[in-house]
């Protein structure tokens, strides 16, 4: 059986050790909201800048992730053919489809354009509505994004085909229509100096939006944490056990 003494070495080690990992739970919480509010401005600054000119559109992954969130006017001709609709994806806290189009640039290249979103048809979900798509070249203004976001899904990536889709994955994308595909994604925007053509899609596309404030509160429990941990050890085996005795 332990003696008195070992029980309060134990307890007090116990404590200590609670306390350091508590804290250092709470500092690493810290420095995450300080990541997160790094690229927020890193975000901001991006899309602040003038419009990026077409041609010098990323061509490497590495290039598209400086070009992340900046905003660009290209021109090019729709490949109707190849429209997916993304189940599954809410705006304005409505269910539908994001529809996806390739767009043809003039150097036989193309870019994936998240051209905007369409509601669901209740009644019966695999009936898709038809999008108005020009024939002719046009030209959009659109926000430099990755690959679409994804959900879940229980089948292997890049293997769904067909019209709707769960998610898409640009490499297998381009692998199954054969295009030279952009690293990246368009999401086209409604704009005065490209207007678009009237095709009922939605595009409240929102900036992305880097939540430091749930860093912050995870910070505060776990400092409290570590707080109270203190905070019983010290009565408990200093406080108390003087008071009894006193």
């Amino acid at each position: 059986m332990l003696s008195l003494r070992a029980r309060r070495t134990m307890v007090a080690l116990a404590a200590v050790l609670g306390t350091s990992l508590t804290a250092r739970l709470g500092w690493w919480q810290l420095d995450r909201a300080a990541q997160k509010e790094s690229l927020q401005q890193a975000v901001d600054a991006h899309a602040a800048l003038p419009p990026l000119p077409a041609p010098g559109l990323a061509r490497t992954p590495q290039q598209a992730e400086q070009q992340l969130h900046r905003r660009v006017i290209v021109q090019g001709r729709w490949l109707a053919e190849r429209t997916v609709f993304l189940d599954n994806r809410q705006m304005d806290a409505r269910p539908g489809f994001f529809v996806l189009t390739p767009l043809q640039l003039d150097d036989g290249s193309a870019v994936l354009v998240q051209r905007g979103w369409v509601p669901r048809d209740m009644q019966e979900r695999t009936r898709l509505p038809a999008i108005p798509t020009p024939a002719q070249p046009v030209a959009i203004t659109a926000r430099i994004e990755g690959s679409p976001a994804r959900l879940y899904e229980f089948t292997p990536q890049g293997s769904e085909t067909g019209p709707i889709r769960q998610n898409l994955a640009l490499d297998a994308f381009a692998h199954e229509t054969h295009l030279s595909l952009r690293p990246l994604t368009l999401l086209q925007l409604d704009d005065a100096a490209a207007p678009v053509a009237d095709d009922g899609l939605r595009r409240h596309w929102p900036l992305p939006a880097v939540d430091v404030h749930k860093h912050y509160g995870y910070a505060v429990q776990w400092f409290s944490l570590a707080a109270l941990i203190t905070g019983l050890y010290v009565w408990f085996q200093l406080l108390r056990p003087r008071r009894r005795a006193a």
